[in-house]
C-alpha cells in the first residue's frame, strides 16, 4: 500500500512508478540511445573530412573552424526552427541539429590530434615509402587517436544532454518524459528520467574511455614497469673486476690504518 501510495502522494522517489512505467522508460531510453549514437557517428564522419580539408588547405581552416563555432552558438530552439522546413517533425530534425552541434568539438580535436603527430614519425614513414593515404591511416591516425577519442567522449556526453531538447518536437527520448513530467508536475517521472540521462552519459563516457585504452596501449606506462629497471640495477652485484678493485681499495685502507 505504501508503494502504491507514493504515486498518489506524487513523491519524488517511487518504486511503483518504475514497475508500472517500465516499458515507457525502456522505449524512451532506447530512443535516446539511438539518436545519440546516430548523431555522434554522423558527426564524426562529417568532421573528419572537414578537418583534413582544413589541414591540407590552411586558407580554409579559418572558415571551417569559424563556421562550426558559429553553429554551436545557435540556440537549440532556433536551430530546430531553421531545420523544421526541411525535415519536418521527425527524428531526422533532431539528429541533424545534434550533428551540427558536435562538429565544433570533433573538427577541432581531429585537427589537434593530427597536428600533434611528431614530424620525425612522418619523415620516417615517408622514408620507408609510405604514400599520403597510407601515411594517414597507418601512422598519423593511430598517433592522433588520444586527442580524437577525447573529443569523441566530450561530443558524446554533450549529445546525450542535448538529445533531451528534442522534446520540443516530440523526439527527445528521455527528454519527452522530463518535459511531460514538468508540465504535469509528475515528480517521480522527472527524477527518474533525469537520473537515467545522467547514467547514460556516465556509461557512454566510461565505454569510450575503455575503447580508448584498448586502442592506445602505448599511452599506458605502469609505474611498476618504470621502476623495475631501477630496482634491477640496484640488485646487480659488481663484476669480478669491480669486486677485486673494491677489495684492493679496502686492503690499502687497512694497511694505512695499521701504519698509523
Amino acid at each position: 500500500m505504501a508503494a502504491q501510495g507514493c504515486l498518489a502522494a506524487n513523491d519524488w522517489i517511487c518504486g511503483e512508478y518504475l514497475r508500472s512505467r517500465s516499458q515507457e522508460l525502456t522505449d524512451a531510453t532506447v530512443e535516446h540511445v539511438w539518436i545519440t549514437v546516430a548523431s555522434v557517428v554522423i558527426g564524426l564522419l562529417v568532421a573528419f573530412p572537414l578537418a583534413l580539408l582544413a589541414r591540407a588547405k590552411p586558407a580554409f581552416a579559418g572558415a571551417v573552424l569559424g563556421l562550426t563555432t558559429l553553429l554551436y552558438t545557435i540556440p537549440s530552439l532556433a536551430m530546430f526552427s531553421l531545420l523544421l522546413p526541411v525535415f519536418g517533425l521527425s527524428s531526422a530534425l533532431v539528429v541533424t541539429g545534434l550533428v551540427l552541434y558536435s562538429l565544433t568539438i570533433l573538427v577541432r580535436n581531429v585537427l589537434a590530434g593530427l597536428a600533434a603527430v611528431p614530424a620525425d614519425a612522418r619523415e620516417a614513414a615517408r622514408g620507408m615509402g609510405y604514400g599520403p593515404v597510407r601515411l594517414l591511416w597507418e601512422v598519423e591516425l593511430p598517433l592522433a587517436l588520444p586527442a580524437v577519442m577525447a573529443g569523441l567522449r566530450i561530443a558524446t556526453v554533450s549529445t546525450v544532454a542535448l538529445t533531451t531538447v528534442g522534446a520540443l518536437v516530440g523526439k527527445g527520448g528521455l527528454g519527452n518524459l522530463i518535459d511531460d513530467g514538468v508540465q504535469t508536475t509528475f515528480k517521480a517521472q522527472v527524477l527518474t528520467a533525469s537520473v537515467l540521462c545522467v547514467l547514460l552519459a556516465v556509461t557512454a563516457d566510461l565505454l569510450l574511455l575503455g575503447v580508448q585504452r584498448l586502442l592506445t596501449p602505448w599511452t599506458r606506462t605502469p609505474k611498476a614497469q618504470e621502476s623495475a629497471p631501477a630496482r634491477s640495477r640496484e640488485r646487480i652485484p659488481p663484476s669480478g673486476h669491480d669486486a677485486a678493485h673494491h677489495g684492493a681499495r679496502r686492503e690499502d685502507a687497512h694497511a694505512v690504518e695499521g701504519a698509523n
